[in-house]
C-alpha cells in the first residue's frame, strides 16, 4: 500500500508529468474535488473524468494501491485524519511514539514537516504569490480562524509596517461580513485554514471570490475546501507528536512571505520603517540604552 508519510494528494501531484493524457485527465479531475472526488464508485469516477474505467484502475495502481478500494481506504484515513480532536491527535501519536525525549522527537516530526512542505513549493507559484501580496494597488485582507488567527495577527502586524491598504478581517466574528463590502475584483484574500475547517471562513472565502478577489489558501496536507477555488494554494506539513497540529511549517511559511514582498517593495517599506521608529521615538514605547 502506498506510504502513510504523504497524501495521496502529494503523490497524483508529484506523477502529474509522467502520466499519459487520460491519467493526466483523471488526476486533475480527482484533485478538483479532492478527497470527496475518489469516493464513489469507480465507474462515476471515470464518468465525471470523461476516462474510461481501466484508466482508473492503471493510475490507482500507480500511486502504489493494488486496487481501487484500498485507494478508497486511503481516502477515508485521510477525511478521519481532517477531523480529529486534539485528544485523538494525542492518542495516535502516543500510540507509535519513538523512543526518545519529546525535545528531538519534536524536532524531528517539524523538521519532517518541512521537507515536505518545501518539496511540494513550486517557486513560481510562490514568487506569483508574493507579487499579488506586494501589489498596493489591490487591497489586501488577512485572514485566520479560531486557531490560525494568531498567524494572520502575526502576519498582518509585519505587512503593515511592510505596505498600505491592507485589513486584518476576524473571520471567527459575526461582523465579518462589515469587512467584504469594501472588496472588489482583483484584491487580494490571504486566508489561513487548517483542520477542523471552519465554516465561517469558507463562507467568507466564497463571498469573497464571488466578488473577484484573488484567494490565497494557507493550509495543511488534507487542504481545506477553500482549495477549490483559492488561486494559489500552499499545503503544509502540521502533524506532530502532540494533542495539537504544529504551525511551525506555517511561521516558516509567513516569514519567508514577508522577507520576500519587503524586498519587493523596500525603498517604500524603508520609508514606512524610518517613520514607524520615529513614531516609537516620540511616544517613547521602547527604552534606549544610551
Amino acid at each position: 500500500m502506498a506510504s502513510t508519510e504523504r497524501t495521496i494528494s502529494d503523490l497524483i501531484q508529484d506523477m502529474l508529468d509522467d502520466l499519459t493524457r487520460a491519467e493526466r485527465q483523471l488526476a486533475l479531475s480527482v484533485l478538483e474535488g479532492y478527497p470527496a472526488s475518489g469516493l464513489g464508485p469507480l465507474s462515476a469516477l471515470a464518468k465525471d473524468a470523461g476516462v474510461s474505467v481501466p484508466t482508473v484502475a492503471r493510475m490507482v495502481q500507480k500511486l502504489g494501491y493494488k486496487g481501487y478500494p484500498e485507494f478508497q481506504a486511503g481516502l477515508r484515513e485521510e477525511l478521519k485524519a481532517t477531523v480529529k480532536t486534539p485528544i485523538a491527535k494525542h492518542d495516535s501519536w502516543a500510540e507509535a511514539a519513538p523512543s526518545g525525549h519529546i525535545l528531538n522527537r519534536f524536532t524531528e516530526a517539524v523538521l519532517e514537516n518541512i521537507r515536505h512542505t518545501l518539496g511540494q513549493i513550486d517557486p513560481d507559484t510562490f514568487d506569483h504569490a508574493c507579487d499579488l501580496m506586494a501589489d498596493k494597488e489591490r487591497h489586501l485582507y488577512i485572514v485566520g480562524g479560531r486557531i490560525t488567527h494568531t498567524l494572520a495577527e502575526y502576519f498582518f502586524l509585519h505587512m503593515q509596517v511592510v505596505r498600505p491598504n491592507l485589513t486584518h478581517v476576524p473571520s471567527t466574528s459575526n461582523t465579518w461580513p462589515h469587512y467584504l463590502l469594501n472588496a472588489k475584483e482583483g484584491d487580494v484574500f490571504v486566508v489561513f485554514d487548517v483542520r477542523r475547517y471552519e465554516n465561517n471562513t469558507l463562507k467568507l472565502a466564497e463571498i469573497a471570490k464571488s466578488r473577484g478577489a484573488k484567494l490565497i489558501l494557507i493550509t495543511d496536507q488534507w487542504r481545506s475546501p477553500i482549495h477549490q477555488m483559492s488561486d494559489i494554494c500552499f499545503s503544509n506539513r502540521i502533524g506532530a507528536p502532540s494533542a495539537w497540529d504544529s504551525m511551525a511549517t506555517i511561521m516558516l511559511l509567513l516569514e519567508t512571505i514577508i522577507s520576500a514582498v519587503q524586498t519587493l517593495n523596500w525603498s517604500e517599506t524603508k520609508e514606512r520603517i524610518e517613520g514607524l521608529e520615529d513614531m516609537f521615538d516620540q511616544t517613547k514605547l521602547f527604552r534606549k540604552f544610551t
